[in-house]
């Protein structure tokens, strides 16, 4: 959960989890709808279905391999969390490379080659950390001490270099250019995308909704239908919404009505509650916001 969304947003959703799913047996079992339905909000979903995969596998094994290659090998995990759970969980005298090493990495080093071009030198210039013997006889201290260094002290904007414990070794402090580094090379304008969606609410409060297929965008998640599901409903504009994606923005024109009854087909829930991503539950806000003001009128 942690990847890719900071933590004061993941600490609810991670209870409920663990809440739900105690043991990985219990989330090996789930169904992936059950498990995506608990990540709805966080998004990038694609994370979801790989941990269902993955504990899936590790029950299968009767338990997580103890090495960089083996943990590898499970669905989902990368680089960084292989070598996280072998240093952390097994003890491996390894190192993981997340953006607090990178920077702490990029100053003591003194790197000013600009990321994300960088990020293969400053992983291989952070390995040399390990050579270090306290680092290699407590490699998950000392990786947890590193990610805390670049946390609190070695910070993006305005490092405290006056408390850093390595402010003597640091080649970029030296050169008066710490809170330079790491560079980032210049972002290109994020692609802007549009589309339409059709919120078709019954008298009970529930929305019709479709669950889109295993992989793309938003894969197995419930969302709200792109095409009107009932022609000759009264649709009426209910506003215009927006999300930001890893790689593009997205500009959703929501078009709502009301029915007594919902057609026999795709999947309901309650509009207000529905287990739904982010960019979907702006829509039906916006839905419910416009059957609001229409009834006021009436």
């Amino acid at each position: 959960m942690l990847q890719q969304t900071v933590a004061a947003t993941v600490k609810p959703y991670y209870a409920k989890f663990l809440a739900s799913f105690p043991r990985i047996e219990d989330l090996a079992a789930a169904g992936v709808e059950e498990v995506c339905a608990l990540w709805a909000g966080l998004g990038y979903y694609a994370r979801a279905r790989n941990l269902h995969k993955c504990a899936q596998a590790v029950a299968a094994l009767g338990g997580f391999p103890a090495d960089v290659a083996g943990l590898r090998a499970l669905p989902g995990i990368g680089p960084y969390t292989a070598r996280a759970v072998a240093a952390i969980a097994f003890n491996a005298p390894v190192l993981p490379v997340d953006g607090n090493v990178e920077r702490v990495t990029a100053r003591v080093f003194g790197i000013e080659a600009p990321l994300p071009r960088a990020k293969a030198l400053l992983a291989t210039t952070a390995e040399r950390l390990m050579d270090d013997p306290a680092a290699r006889a407590a490699p998950g201290d000392f990786a947890q001490a590193l990610f805390d260094l670049g946390a609190t002290i070695c910070t993006p904007k305005s490092p405290d270099c006056r408390v850093c414990p390595w402010a003597d070794a640091c080649a970029a402090r030296a050169r008066g250019i710490a809170a330079e580094l790491p560079r980032r090379a210049p972002k290109p304008p994020k692609p802007h995308r549009t589309g339409e969606v059709y919120a078709l609410i019954d008298q009970q409060g529930e929305a019709l909704l479709e669950r889109n297929p295993p992989r793309g965008l938003l894969g197995g998640m419930l969302v709200l239908p792109s095409q009107p599901p009932v022609a000759r409903a009264a649709w009426r504009p209910a506003g215009r919404v927006s999300h930001v994606f890893t790689h593009f923005t997205l500009e959703l024109a929501v078009l709502v009505a009301r029915c007594r009854h919902l057609p026999n087909q795709g999947e309901r829930a309650p509009a207000a509650t529905a287990p739904v991503p982010s960019v979907m539950r702006k829509a039906l806000d916006a839905a419910l916001g416009a059957l609001k003001v229409q009834s006021h009128d009436d």
